[in-house]
């Protein structure tokens, strides 16, 4: 027992001697160091700070400040003054700092001096000197308040040094109304540890304050009677997204002429070129019902008005609708045979031949085209195979029927060419009104005025687009189009005579394929379809599989339409 008890007091004692020898070395490395950590302490560190100011009525500020190092100087002293203020809103203040002189030891040297951004930094060598002098001059630190004029400007800012005592006086060149001063970080509003105003006799305000750390401030602020001291402020303006957009009275009324005058020329401009000419009362008709017996009347075409035409007049367009509806007219018409081929699968794609038939008398160009591109030499084309082949030609099919409706009278000018030209030139006036608003916003107040410049090329846009303009003739042509129209939403479809219902109700499809109304002719197409075996050949326009039925017409073109006009277009 004994034993166990003793071997223990020697470990323990072993680390108490180990503790003493260590703070016994320690204490004697801070004895031999003392000296030398007095000294890194000083470096950076001013003893005291005086700056003495002169300001002159005119509202220069001269400035001298002596800066005494306690102990050892440091190789360099940095004082970056900050020259721009912001205020609220836009605005912001510019003082300038010129003038820039130093001292070491009572010896000149030369500092160096160098502005970036809102900051002016100043460097002076201190040739190991206790006590350096640095001077200045500044402009725009007098600025505008309620009843006068104020200096404002920190004495003390920007040192790379922490200051142990801070004292500054600011010769003034007549009487004062207030004195304040305020110290800390850049933007605190603490009262600095003093600030007095003088004696009668000697009105000089003082101000005192420190400790103060590397880069902290104190300002002073004087206020002058008016015309005691003269402003020299410079206010200068930062972009913001209002300032560039003002909405003072000057911008904002140009803006709001601009589009009112803009919009009255583009009203104008919209009725020489876009509006249609004014309606006689008198509709032209382009296909009507005529009776020709109790309770029977038949379609016919007036004009020569082909569903092709019809379309363009309608919308100033040739769609795929119209091109479509071209092809059934022409297959009516006896000058293509459309014949559905048998599905591959129940879930097969359908598919169809186009077969050219008749000596193709009595073709309008573009409708020559059009069999021209889709079956050149009479053979049998599918459906599915007629899009690489005739993509090069629904562009000639669309300039022979914009070329057809300027040579009937329907429209002065090609509608693809003013649309066209109109357009790039809206597009090239809005282009022009973004850059104009870019450059107006980036440089000066006047954004609005580029807002409505763009607003304008937008409504230019939008008279582009319609501004082929119909004529006379063109307008009864659309008159006559909504009476056709009309009819074929109303008329009945079971009053066609007898023995020549298909082909009449085959007539009319084109037109009710443009127009509308085609589902209900083509319901009435089926429902002479009165026997239970099949039509494959019923129709002479159109053919079928050998299981067809007439019946089956009016999914099969509804299927045909689409599929047709997809292929037409599509690249």
């Amino acid at each position: 027992m004994h034993t166990r008890s003793s071997a223990p007091a020697v470990v323990l004692g072993r680390p108490r001697r180990v503790v003493a020898l260590l703070a016994l070395l320690l204490l004697a490395v801070g004895l031999l160091a003392g000296p030398t950590a007095r000294d890194a302490h000083a470096e950076g560190t001013a003893s005291r700070v005086v700056a003495v100011g002169n300001l002159a009525k005119d509202g220069t500020l001269k400035v001298t400040e002596t800066i005494t190092f306690d102990g050892s100087a440091p190789g360099e002293v940095t004082q970056k003054f900050e020259t721009l203020q912001n205020l609220v809103g836009d605005r912001q203040y510019r003082t300038t700092v010129r003038d820039v002189g130093a001292t070491a030891g009572g010896a000149p040297v030369t500092p160096q001096v160098s502005t970036e951004g809102r900051y002016t930094t100043v460097t002076v060598a201190t040739n190991g000197a206790s006590e350096i002098v640095i001077s200045y001059t500044v402009d725009g630190a007098v600025v505008t308040v309620p009843d006068g004029t104020a200096l404002q400007w920190r004495m003390l800012q920007g040192l790379d040094l922490t200051v142990t005592s801070f004292q500054a006086r600011v010769l003034i060149p007549g009487t004062f109304t207030y004195v304040r001063c305020t110290a800390g970080a850049p933007n605190s509003s603490t009262p600095c540890l003093s600030a007095a105003a003088g004696t009668e006799d000697a009105t000089t305000p003082t101000f005192t304050d420190g400790p103060r750390g590397e880069g902290e401030v104190v300002g002073v602020d004087i206020g002058f009677p008016a015309g005691e001291v003269a402003a020299n402020e410079k206010i200068e303006y930062r972009w913001t997204v209002g300032r560039a957009f003002s909405p003072d009275p000057l911008p904002l009324g140009i803006a709001v002429g601009l589009l009112v005058l803009g919009g009255l020329a583009l009203l104008l401009a919209h009725r020489r070129r876009g509006a249609d000419a004014a309606f006689k009362g008198e509709a032209a008709p382009v296909g009507q019902f005529v009776p020709v017996g109790p309770g029977q009347s038949e379609f016919r075409v007036v004009g020569d008005v082909r569903p092709g035409h019809v379309g363009t007049v309608a919308d100033e367009r040739v769609d795929p609708i119209d091109v479509t509806a071209t092809l059934v007219d022409l297959a009516v018409r006896g000058h293509l045979l459309i014949t559905e081929l048998p599905r591959p699968s129940a879930y097969g794609r359908a598919d169809w031949t186009l077969t050219r038939t008749g000596d193709g008398e009595g073709l309008r160009p573009f409708e020559q085209r059009l069999l021209e591109g889709i079956a050149p030499d009479g053979s049998p084309v599918k459906v599915s195979e007629i899009g690489a082949r005739v993509h090069g030609a629904i562009g000639g099919v669309q300039d022979a029927l914009y070329d057809e409706v300027v040579a009937n009278g329907w429209y002065a000018r090609r509608p693809d060419v003013v649309r066209s030209r109109g357009m790039q030139l809206a597009f090239g006036v809005l282009m022009g009104a973004v850059v104009v608003t870019a450059l107006l916003a980036a440089f000066t107040t006047f954004g609005l005025v580029g807002l409505a410049l763009v607003i304008l090329g937008l409504g230019l846009i939008l008279v582009a687009q319609e501004a082929p303009a119909r004529t006379s003739k063109g307008v009864a042509l659309l008159q006559g189009l909504g009476a056709l129209r009309s009819d074929l939403m109303t008329q009945p479809t079971d009053q066609m005579p007898p023995g020549r219902a298909v082909d009449e109700l085959s007539e009319v499809l084109p037109y009710a394929i443009v127009l509308g109304g085609s589902d209900r002719w083509l319901d009435a197409l089926a429902a002479t379809d009165t026997d239970a075996a099949p039509d494959p050949e019923d129709l002479d326009w159109y053919h079928g599989p050998d299981d067809w039925h007439l019946r089956d017409l009016p999914e099969s073109l509804r299927n045909f339409t689409t599929t047709v006009s997809g292929t037409l277009f599509t690249r």
